[in-house]
């Protein structure tokens, strides 16, 4: 399976939602083109939410070309990281908002990763009850992942995304030629992204990425084009079927509920999320092999290939009571049970609980001694 060479120009992968459908745009130049914003919602003002990093990098060429559909582009420098992914930081927001009087027509524009997008999209899903806005990920991670699909939200300090909404762009531009600046260590956190589509929906991918993790690594344009292509593609599928996950759209978080925890009990910001995840679709796939549901081998299979994207293994030496703590409080729990997302076949994944017994023996074996 090789990637075919025209993603390098643009292409549009649709979220099909009825009257809330959207495009997500893949392509390099996006930001400079102004055919990019050409038929964007056209207001008064417009806000640009960026973070300390991607600011001086990509906002003045934002705002230039948001000036052909608003009277005022105003931009608002957040601080990076996922340690200020809090309400004292989303209260910036609606403070600018509010300073600038900005109405119900007014779009926002969330220029940064999976941070700023989902704090953008929940400043834009609670002002004045809601008003549009647009996704324009700069990081890999935040393009294939958390960018599409309308989840939006805050941590809070007992758990991670626990405070937040259902609420969907307008539209989503993936433009290639940021992920240029992108430190290694970002892009790897990306890629653990980009890995759990494999396992969870498509079996020729995980092999396609076992080929290209080198080439991936290294940011060759045509393979990462075409990796973000097929995650969205996967993606669309999935919160087509499921906008608000009451079933099928769980398997996105294959790995989060282990990883959610890492986040949590290191402290959030400690470990990159993604990061977090790659560890957690080792312990994942550990506990699908120990719940009988995949061969001896596939967690093995897993941990190479993730560490060959330069991603941790090996999980933080937390308690197993910290651990089993953290992830009562995940959003997949019911009464208190932990659901873990598992891998049933290659390219398949189910949503279930697990024994303790058996958690307890993953987190053994998949954890630095504490």
């Amino acid at each position: 399976m090789s990637a075919p060479s025209n993603l390098l120009a643009p292409t549009k992968v649709g979220i099909a939602l009825g009257d809330r459908s959207y495009d997500v745009v893949i392509g390099a130049g996006l930001l400079d083109a102004a055919a990019t914003w050409s038929d964007l919602p056209k207001s008064a003002q417009a806000l640009v939410v960026t973070n300390e990093v991607v600011a001086p990098l990509y906002a003045d060429v934002l705002q230039r070309q948001l000036s052909a559909l608003h009277n005022r582009v105003d931009v608002l420098v957040l601080p990076d990281g996922e340690a200020h992914k809090d309400w004292q930081t989303m209260n910036l927001v609606f403070d600018r908002l509010l300073a600038n009087g900005a109405d119900r027509k007014s779009v926002l524009y969330a220029l940064g990763g999976g941070v700023v997008g989902d704090m953008t999209g929940f400043a834009a899903a609670c002002y004045m009850r809601g008003v549009p806005f647009v996704q324009v990920p700069t990081t890999l991670l935040s393009q294939v992942d958390s960018s599409v699909g309308g989840k939006t939200a805050v941590n809070h300090p007992l758990g991670k995304n626990m405070i937040g909404a259902f609420y969907q762009p307008v539209r989503v531009i993936c433009d290639m030629d940021t992920l240029r600046t992108l430190p290694a260590r970002e892009v790897s956190a990306g890629l653990a992204e980009v890995i759990k589509y494999g396992p969870i929906a498509d079996a020729s991918f995980l092999a396609w990425l076992e080929e290209h993790m080198e080439g991936l690594v290294a940011l060759e344009p045509a393979l990462i084009a075409h990796a973000v292509q097929r995650s969205c593609e996967i993606k669309a599928a999935v919160v087509g079927a499921d906008e608000r996950e009451g079933g099928l759209r769980a398997i996105l978080n294959f790995g989060h509920t282990f990883g959610h925890a890492i986040e949590a009990g290191l402290g959030f910001g400690t470990w990159l999320h993604g990061e977090a995840v790659a560890a957690g679709m080792v312990m994942a796939a550990d506990l699908s092999e120990r719940c009988g549901l995949m061969p001896a081998g596939f967690a093995d299979r897993l941990r190479a290939l993730i560490s060959r994207a330069g991603l941790p293994v090996v999980a933080p030496a937390l308690s197993a009571e910290e651990y089993l703590e953290h992830m009562r409080v995940d959003k997949k729990s019911q009464g208190g049970e932990i659901r873990f997302v598992l891998i049933d076949k290659l390219g398949s994944a189910v949503m279930r609980p697990a024994p303790e017994a058996l958690v307890r023996q993953t987190l053994a074996a998949c954890c630095q001694p504490a």
